[in-house]
């Protein structure tokens, strides 16, 4: 399990993030497809992707009764990707019927993430909201625990929390970490944010990291330092 940086293709439509990939010529980096795009074009775009060479996580973070996200799985398995998540919030017994399904007739199958609290949502609004009336590192780590004990193979949390997670879980359990910000870049809509160095610094496996790349004036520039900070 190497640290990697992965970039993600927030576009709406196969011909602009194509358009994107078309700029790294050399390297092939980890892209993660989300839903705009997902939605947008289907499953075609995730193998047109592939075939180019390019390690995919898939980021639709399915909720749902188990044995429909076990199916669910099932079909997202086929299409060969590396990486899929859900949310942490549907239970230890999803979260087992999602890696039932995954799991491939020859026993391989995707990394399985589970998604704790959004990047976005901050623990004001996690306690006035949604009534969990607990700190939100506390909610991380407890979802991450249900995770592990589901057999699931890391989660999806803020760069902040990937040392409490890491703590609760074991170093082997894998944090895969957006909100990931240069230092003189805008924040966006994101409240728990952090460089890559810092994020690197506190222990995270992979950053995912959007706008800061795709939005640059160049994209493979803005890769690279990515790259440089995270791994340096």
């Amino acid at each position: 399990m190497g640290k990697d940086v992965i970039i993600a293709l927030d576009f709406e439509n196969k011909e602009k993030a194509l358009g994107f990939l078309d700029n790294f010529t050399g390297r092939k980096p980890f892209v993660k497809i989300g839903m705009e795009l997902f939605y947008a074009e289907g499953p075609q775009i995730v193998k047109d992707i592939k075939a180019r060479g390019h390690k995919i996580f898939l980021d639709l973070k399915l909720h749902d009764i188990p044995n429909t996200v076990k199916k669910a799985m099932a079909v997202l398995s086929s299409l060969d990707v590396d990486m899929c998540n859900l949310h942490a919030a549907g239970t230890i017994d999803m979260m087992k019927a999602a890696l039932e399904g995954l799991t491939r007739a020859d026993g391989s199958r995707p990394i399985l993430l589970a998604v704790t609290q959004l990047t976005s949502t901050s623990e004001e609004r996690m306690q006035r909201e949604l009534l969990i009336n607990e700190t939100i590192e506390n909610t991380v780590v407890k979802y991450a625990q249900n995770a592990k004990e589901a057999g699931l193979d890391g989660v999806v949390c803020s760069p902040l929390e990937a040392p409490l997670v890491k703590e609760g879980c074991g170093s082997q359990f894998m944090t895969v970490t957006p909100g990931i910000r240069f230092a003189d870049g805008d924040v966006g809509d994101q409240v728990r944010i952090t460089t890559p160095d810092k994020a690197k610094q506190m222990g995270t496996d992979y950053i995912v990291v959007g706008r800061p790349i795709t939005a640059a004036e160049d994209p493979v520039a803005a890769y690279e330092r990515c790259v440089k900070e995270f791994n340096d």
